[in-house]
């Protein structure tokens, strides 16, 4: 496994689906009358995928172009609650894709805006560094310029890159671990020569690539994997019930096949985890179930703003807004690098993060007479301190299961190496209605291991 975040560099666009009912034709055309009425907004392309890899609890960082338009206001404040946002600036508009459906068909799409990034300065330092303290990359190019302003400074980055191509975009970077195109991009990236099958396309593309795999999607018929040099594998895709919405499908694959390859997957295991990954994720919903709730300024929900909040008004809060409530737990004793790491993915995960900290008494029952080292005063004080955490609450039983029955998040999140069966707590979750979320710890960092280092320098 490399440390470090999944960077998603590309296009981010505006998606805008408008929901109604169409129960008539217009009397002066042979069209149907859509009687509007929710409108949902979410970030499409790259801003898309950085949202879904976050909220599987990845630590990402998005580089992309924004506009200093309302839409492109609108998606840097909604994205910046999740992940570090380096933004380019954008010549023109923030283009948006505003879908028209009724009873879950879409009628009609309407494409606004025109603008292409353009990198100066300081931003496009930035970007190079986020490449290179990347733990992995995944190029998600829409044709609008990002990938190939950092196409170079991506061919550099020693982690794995994974290449989601578009026909009007740049060719690949060479070397990348893993380039996924569609069949449908696979035919033109193939021109001139010409096309017989997703597995003679793989087997060229890797070479005309110089890529070490490329995996053709296929949809529900899987994905045709090769290797530069050789054999081609079929990865089956998981059953999906007719008629589902793959809108954001691919978005989701490539990923979650990103991340498989910086824990160490094959190109072959990768495609196949990320095939189980998009189905699940198309399943759920799509792109149509993905809900971001209106930001304030600041990337966070309406009426939370700057003044503090206990933890129960922080959940009406977020419950009311339609946002998604995330908390965690722990001792949280000599906060260290790993904590604000779990603390910042966490966050990431929804819309607003309470922390449940141990009391003191709970402390000692767990860790022993010596512990904690800092009271529950001073933790909660330094906890609420960080940007990532909207409260704190402190409980004095063994687990915080009854604070979870009072404050019902949407997830649950845990770091270290736990299943769900091990938590006692994630039984009150499933009740509640909640998920949980087990993260990975930061390798090498354990308040323990202070503790000790500190009585050892006496």
């Amino acid at each position: 496994m490399r440390p470090g975040p999944l960077v998603v560099v590309g296009d981010t666009l505006l998606d805008v689906d408008v929901e109604g009912e169409a129960e008539r034709l217009c009397p002066d055309a042979p069209v149907p009358v859509v009687a509007a009425g929710r409108r949902n907004r979410r970030p499409g392309g790259a801003g898309l995928a950085a949202l879904l890899a976050a909220r599987a609890g990845a630590e990402v960082v998005l580089v992309t172009a924004l506009g200093d338009d309302e839409p492109g206001r609108w998606l840097r404040e909604a994205l910046s609650g999740s992940m570090e946002v380096v933004g380019l600036p954008l010549r023109g508009g923030t283009v948006a894709k505003t879908r028209i459906r009724a009873r879950g068909q879409t009628l009609l799409r309407l494409d606004t805006g025109e603008g292409r990034a353009h990198p100066l300065g300081l931003d496009a330092r930035r970007a190079a560094a986020a490449l290179r303290g990347a733990g992995a990359v995944l190029v998600s190019d829409y044709g609008l310029g990002t990938a190939e302003a950092l196409r170079e400074a991506t061919a550099l980055t020693p982690a794995p890159v994974v290449w989601d191509p578009h026909p009007r975009g740049p060719v690949p970077a060479p070397g990348c671990a893993l380039v996924t195109p569609n069949e449908a991009e696979a035919r033109l990236l193939c021109a001139p020569e010409p096309y017989t099958s997703p597995e003679q396309a793989a087997r060229h593309l890797a070479r005309a690539f110089a890529a070490e795999a490329v995996a053709v999607t296929l949809g529900a018929r899987g994905a045709a994997v090769a290797r530069r040099g050789g054999a081609v594998v079929r990865v089956p895709s998981p059953q999906v019930a007719a008629g589902t919405d793959a809108c954001g499908a691919g978005d989701r694959f490539a990923g979650a096949a990103a991340l498989a390859l910086r824990d160490g997957a094959r190109a072959e295991d990768a495609v196949a985890a990320a095939s189980r990954e998009a189905g699940r994720f198309v399943e759920g919903g799509g792109a149509a179930a993905v809900r971001l709730p209106d930001p304030a300024p600041g990337g966070r929900l309406p009426g939370l703003g700057d003044r503090p909040r206990t933890p129960l008004e922080v959940a009406r809060v977020v419950r009311a807004a339609g946002g998604r409530l995330v908390a965690t737990g722990g001792c949280f004793d000599l906060l260290h690098a790993g904590h604000v790491s779990l603390l910042r993915r966490a966050r990431a995960l929804g819309d607003a993060l309470i922390v449940c900290v141990n009391s003191d008494d709970s402390v000692r029952r767990l860790k022993g007479a010596g512990r904690p080292v800092v009271g529950e005063e001073d933790r909660t004080e330094v906890l609420r301190a960080l940007e990532c955490v909207d409260a704190v609450a402190v409980f004095d039983e063994s687990t915080p299961a009854a604070l979870i029955e009072r404050l019902r998040p949407d997830v649950w999140v845990k770091g270290g190496d736990y299943t769900e069966s091990d938590l006692p707590e994630a039984e009150v979750v499933r009740r509640a209605g909640g998920e949980t979320v087990i993260l990975p710890l930061v390798p090498g960092q354990s308040t323990t291991n202070l503790i000790a280092a500190a009585r050892a320098a006496l």
